[in-house]
């Protein structure tokens, strides 16, 4: 029997116990666990309470009988909480329970639920001021904020075992690791991380820490580092080439990265003394190069988007020559908009160098304006000026803006991996896989909040972002398991099956599109967002219900999932009792 029901258990030569119980699924068996003892109840208040168990109209001796005294949102912690164990990350964190452990725990589910700052997740764990069930659930309902930073002061001291698990389940010698820095800004000035330089968050004009980020080929994030945030991008490789070679003790690596990461002095002086094999790409100025020297004859983009080329600056390396015509597109598009945008604005320079009154005057104060102008919009090279004390012209210089144009859309991968081991596309289709870190750094910055940090030493800072990956490690694999109900595509081998080229960008599955117009999913069940499943879910309470008769002791009951709601939990293999499931 599913849901509560009165059961009568005999008891040798006493009156049978009359029990009040609940049955429910649990990994395809059903089972039970007793709530309250009715014992003491008289028998016509026994048989009311069975019959409205079983759908028959309430009877008025049961009217007050019981208080829900408190509720708590549970189904989105019962999710996250239960996809964090059927991944094993609580012992990857520690093989021991213990309340730091629990407490590093709890911090993790709550970034993906509520995300928040410590205080405020302290908050929402403790017993008076509880909105979920999590800190109930984990046992830390006592805690406070002082609590959670001595958790983070723990995990950071275990972060090294935590990767070295997290790499030794998800990378293999030869595999991929893909390789990316961004950068997050800064709250305060105690920390010494703290530090102006390239905000790749958006984030300008204000102080920042920078950090690296290995994962796998598919996205799987298994180890971060901490910089300084003046730390260049090629500063930082160093530090994880060592990383995978000493400490992860993978003997054979393919280590991905774009031309800003992996240049060519960090190449020579890092990657390949370590005996690392590597994929990345040429700058513009290099490629430029390669075609006026004739190694890339640009017509051969006719008939293909794609192929290999040699050249003698590069004796051991292969040469990938790509064109996406998407790309092509977009640029040309950018370019023309900045083009007529700085013509604009020189346009009003040269207004206010004819007009009769108050004209503008002398050479410094013009070339200031335009200096101005032609840099905002990076557009110098694309224009003749000339500038006198009382006169100011200029023009398009078509033939640069012709020749730049030509190489919109292209691209070259410089790689020293055999063809034996990736082939031409997959040598590009690898090179493209560093999209998914970009999408690991967007969900830190949106879905997780990396931002605002306030933490005053170079501990604290670290173990607050490496929670974050811990987080985003969990919604990943959730968003995964749950990709058929969510707005995601979840048709991967029809999408490659369409895809002409790895050039081509990929393109969503019928099934994808279909669930954006109909807003619903396979099943004919509203489609969501990740976000808004997880606020579907939480809507599962975990009531606490206390009988009116003062002998029973109060007990808590989990609302029945809707149908949307237990599919999410079948395809996360998780239960929404998760917590309360004691038979």
């Amino acid at each position: 029997m599913v849901g509560m029901y009165v059961t009568r258990v005999p008891n040798r030569g006493s009156p049978p116990a009359i029990l009040l119980r609940e049955g429910f699924r649990e990994g395809g068996k059903v089972k039970n666990r007793t709530l309250a003892n009715l014992s003491r109840w008289p028998e016509e208040k026994v048989e009311a309470l069975s019959a409205v168990l079983k759908g028959l109209p309430v009877k008025a001796e049961l009217q007050g009988a019981f208080d829900i005294v408190r509720s708590l949102h549970h189904g989105h912690v019962a999710a996250v909480l239960g996809t964090l164990r059927e991944l094993g990350l609580e012992e990857m964190i520690d093989p021991l329970r213990s309340r730091k452990r629990d407490l590093v725990v709890a911090m993790i589910v709550s970034q993906v639920i509520a995300p928040s700052s410590k205080l405020a997740c302290a908050r929402t764990l403790r017993t008076e001021t509880a909105t979920s069930s999590l800190g109930e659930v984990l046992g830390v309902s006592s805690c406070d904020e002082d609590d959670l930073y001595e958790a983070m002061d723990w995990v950071r001291a275990r972060q090294g075992d935590i990767e070295d698990a997290l790499v030794a389940r998800h990378l293999k010698d030869g595999m991929l690791v893909l390789y990316d820095v961004s950068s997050a800004a800064f709250e305060g000035r105690t920390c010494p991380l703290g530090a102006r330089g390239h905000a790749k968050d958006g984030v300008r004009g204000r102080l920042q820490i920078v950090y690296g980020l290995l994962a796998t080929k598919e996205g799987i994030p298994v180890a971060l580092e901490v910089f300084a945030g003046d730390t260049g991008d090629p500063a930082t490789v160093a530090s994880q080439v060592n990383r995978l070679k000493e400490r992860f003790g993978l003997s054979y690596v393919v280590l991905v990265g774009d031309r800003g990461m992996l240049t060519k002095a960090r190449l020579k002086e890092d990657v390949i003394p370590a005996e690392l094999d590597f994929i990345t790409a040429l700058r513009a100025p290099s490629i430029k190069a390669l075609v006026q020297q004739g190694a890339i004859q640009l017509s051969l983009f006719d008939e293909m988007d794609l192929f290999e080329v040699t050249h003698p600056d590069y004796p051991t390396e292969r040469l990938v020559a790509c064109k996406n015509p998407y790309l092509a597109e977009e640029r040309t598009r950018k370019r023309l908009e900045l083009l007529a945008a700085t013509e604009a604005e020189l346009n009003k320079i040269t207004t206010a160098v004819t007009r009769t009154r108050r004209p503008l005057r002398g050479k410094d104060k013009i070339a200031l304006r335009v200096g101005k102008v032609i840099n905002s919009c990076k557009m110098a090279k694309h224009f003749v000026i000339k500038i006198a004390d009382d006169s100011f012209t200029f023009h398009r210089d078509e033939d640069k803006i012709a020749a730049e144009a030509a190489l919109d859309g292209i691209y070259v991968l410089r790689t020293s991996v055999d063809e034996a081991v990736l082939d031409t596309d997959e040598v590009v289709s690898s090179y493209s896989a560093l999209a998914y870190v970009e999408r690991v750094f967007r969900g830190f910055n949106t879905d997780l909040d990396i931002r605002p940090i306030r933490h005053r030493t170079e501990e604290r800072v670290r173990a607050h972002v490496f929670l974050r990956m811990l987080s985003y490690y969990v919604s990943f694999h959730m968003e995964r398991s749950l990709a058929s109900m969510l707005f995601k595509d979840d048709d991967h081998d029809a999408c490659e099956a369409a895809r002409t080229s790895p050039v081509a960008p990929a393109e969503r599955s019928q099934r994808a599109l279909k669930k954006i117009a109909t807003k619903r999913s396979e099943d004919n069940q509203p489609a969501h967002s990740f976000a808004t499943l997880l606020g579907d879910l939480a809507t599962i309470a975990a009531n606490r219900v206390r009988p009116i008769d003062a002998d029973l002791d109060a007990f808590t009951v989990i609302t029945t999932p809707t149908p949307i709601q237990r599919r999410a939990f079948d395809l996360l293999g998780v239960s929404h009792r998760l917590g309360y499931m004691l038979s």
